[in-house]
């Protein structure tokens, strides 16, 4: 009887502490820390925020689906990496959309990024000098495409006017006008280009293209 009751209080004692180092294990292995690096735009703050649930789970069994629902409705987001660090931390990576102008449209603004994909507005002082486009994402898009094929220099840009008739405007430096037809706009601004290399250019506000073969300064 007494051997029975002393292989029992053994078993006992070897299946409690087996037990408390499996419960110790697998809480050494809790996330404690959410590490964001590479991003400059979106606040490290505001992101972990949104991630306070990853805390307390384990490490081993994170699903990153979990992180990535999160990280792709934010739309400065181009793409992400995602990488445990055992034994408790998790390492997020970002990488940031990069605005081009600013849409407005409908009383509302949007960011233009360089793939032409809209970005929620911010009022973010490193922007302030974007580009105002005045009319719609994929009209801009195909404007924008034309341009950079014939490579004009984009960043002499200030305003971009989209007119019912399907013709755009363009403000650059000083104020100037750029007027342009609504069809083969892109002969215009080659012209432009090689125009606005003359020293006696600078005095003219108004270049306008909008009449077939002529050129009209003021």
């Amino acid at each position: 009887m007494k051997k029975k009751l002393l292989i029992s209080l053994t078993l006992f004692l070897l299946l409690s502490t087996y037990k408390t180092q499996k419960s110790f294990l697998i809480t050494r292995f809790n996330i404690a820390k959410i590490e964001v690096v590479n991003n400059s735009i979106l606040s490290k703050e505001d992101i972990k925020k949104d991630l306070l649930f990853l805390y307390e789970k384990n490490l081993f069994f994170l699903n990153t689906l979990d992180i990535e629902k999160i990280l792709i409705k934010k739309s400065f987001i181009e793409s992400f990496s995602i990488k445990k660090i055992y034994p408790n931390k998790v390492k997020i990576k970002i990488f940031e959309k990069k605005p081009i102008a600013v849409l407005n449209m409908k009383k509302k603004k949007f960011f233009i990024s360089k793939n032409i994909e809209l970005i929620n507005y911010l009022d973010l002082e490193i922007f302030q000098n974007l580009p105002n486009v005045f009319g719609n994402k994929n009209d801009f898009k195909k404007f924008y495409v034309n341009l950079n094929k014939i490579n004009f220099p984009v960043e002499i840009i200030k305003n971009y006017y989209l007119y019912q008739s399907g013709r755009w405007d363009i403000e650059i430096y000083e104020n100037k006008i750029v007027k342009l037809p609504s069809k083969n706009y892109i002969k215009s601004l080659k012209n432009f280009i090689n125009l606005d290399k003359e020293k006696n250019f600078d005095k003219y506000k108004i270049i306008d293209y909008r009449i077939n073969n002529q050129l009209i300064l003021k």
